[in-house]
């Protein structure tokens, strides 16, 4: 029983150091993605183009007409696989 007590330690800091390297990566991952973002809308300005719209958002335009401001929400989000506070932003400016 003496003998299982530092086997449970060193699971438990391989556990954690495996979840930290895996928090690291997303995180550099997410900065990577970031960054290609902020170019690729660079490169749409400087050549004058403007990214297609889904053609579902007329579906969410319809949805605000209704006053649905709630499914409007979720379904930018489904369209988008933006986070809730993204999505009510984005529908605010829709629409103003």
């Amino acid at each position: 029983m003496d003998s299982l007590l530092p086997m449970t330690g060193l699971l438990v800091l391989a556990v954690a150091l495996l979840a930290s390297a895996g928090d690291r990566r997303t995180k550099l991952l997410d900065r990577r993605i970031q960054r290609l973002e902020r170019k690729v809308d660079l490169l749409l300005a400087h050549v004058g183009a403007e990214e297609p719209e889904d053609p579902r958002m007329a579906e969410m335009d319809e949805l605000l007409v209704r006053g649905k401001t709630v499914q409007a929400i979720k379904l930018h989000r489904e369209l988008t696989g933006s986070s809730l506070l993204e999505a009510k932003e984005a529908v605010e400016r829709r629409m103003r």
